[in-house]
């Protein structure tokens, strides 16, 4: 979603330039539909479309888009015969929409950038009539309004892109003017968040590869020295008090994912305790299996949480790579973390997953 940034802040400079969106592909192609990239008049391009013929055929029409001052569709084919040919032989094909106005369409990208700044999901929806022109309307639709408007045409199709985080081209039949209309549903949805409860040296590598995997950061730590803002890369929040306390006043809401890795066992279920059962996608926590057990059996004699509940917490953490070192194992535990948000894993327990 930061594409959609540059093209506010490229509106808001008053540059000369277009959006490039790939609306659909077919068989084998270098990036999937949705995908978007900024192209200057000067054909500097801003993000990628998969590079090689692909993106030098829209660079290509970018420059003449940005002159002329209309959009276009076109299709670039991957199904050369041979390595030695300049067509590409990947088997398939790949359509693109070049928009160089988008500055009419400034308040529809100012709502996406406001929506993730705020972590509301939503969707812009691209509307492109081809005919004689090509004609194309960008409008936003907050994930509140479409289910608060039943009446809403495409609120099904944007509300299961929003359930699956996919993209996707609705085609329509052609209008009363012989245009044929397609609308593209975009979907724009926050960074999952990762609240890391411990700012140990397993929390630090944690926050590091976890920024580039996908996620928003944010850390609870009761000691000073180790809740500094560096010591966890840039962006990362730092809520540094009675870790308890500060748990209890986080929001926790579907797309939180907390991972306890404080620095004594009592620590952990403790910080335990108070995450259970608060709806986060993910809770995980580190220990032996030894550990494990024993906490589980804690909770459920005094009526903690239920067998259930507490067996739907990751613990022991992390995937069974054998994971030694510090870095392996946040490794291991951003690897688990990925595969229960695009695989749907649920049920934390699991006698292949170990971890000291």
């Amino acid at each position: 979603m930061e594409i959609n940034k540059q093209i506010l802040d490229f509106i808001d400079e008053g540059r000369c330039f277009a959006v490039a969106l790939v609306l659909g592909t077919k068989g084998s192609a270098p990036r999937k539909a949705g995908t978007k990239a900024v192209i200057e008049e000067s054909g500097k391009i801003w993000g990628t479309l998969g590079g090689g013929k692909v993106e030098a055929e829209a660079q290509r029409q970018a420059v003449e888009a940005c002159s002329s001052k209309n959009p276009v569709v076109f299709e670039v084919s991957l199904y050369g015969e041979s390595k030695a040919e300049e067509t590409p032989i990947c088997g398939g094909s790949v359509r693109i929409l070049i928009d160089p106005a988008a500055l009419k369409n400034r308040d529809a990208y100012a709502e996406s950038v406001k929506s993730l700044q705020e972590r509301r999901r939503g969707a812009l929806l691209t509307r492109v009539n081809s005919g004689k022109q090509t004609k194309v309307e960008v409008r936003w639709i907050s994930e509140e309004d479409v289910r608060g408007d039943g009446s809403f045409a495409e609120a099904e199709e944007i509300l299961a892109c929003l359930k699956e985080e996919i993209s996707c081209l609705l085609k329509e039949e052609c209008t009363e003017s012989g245009e044929f209309a397609e609308t593209f549903i975009e979907s724009v949805i926050p960074k999952p968040l990762l609240l890391i409860i411990g700012g140990g040296h397993i929390g630090q590598a944690l926050a590091k590869h976890a920024a580039l995997g996908g996620f928003d950061i944010a850390v609870i730590e009761d000691r000073q020295e180790y809740a500094q803002a560096e010591l966890f890369g840039e962006g990362a929040l730092i809520y540094c008090g009675d870790i308890c306390r500060e748990i209890s006043k986080f929001s926790v809401k579907e797309d939180t994912y907390i991972v306890i890795v404080t620095r004594s066992h009592r620590h952990d279920a403790e910080a335990l305790e108070r995450c259970i059962g608060r709806g986060a996608a993910y809770v995980g926590m580190i220990g032996s299996k030894r550990k494990v057990a024993l906490i589980r059996n804690n909770f459920i004699e005094n009526g903690i949480c239920t067998e259930a509940e507490f067996d739907e917490v990751f613990a022991p953490i992390g995937l069974d790579i054998g994971a030694e070192t510090v870095e392996e194992i946040a490794v291991s535990i951003l690897g688990e973390m990925i595969s229960v948000r695009r695989n749907k894993v649920s049920g934390g327990r699991c006698e292949q997953r170990s971890m000291r």
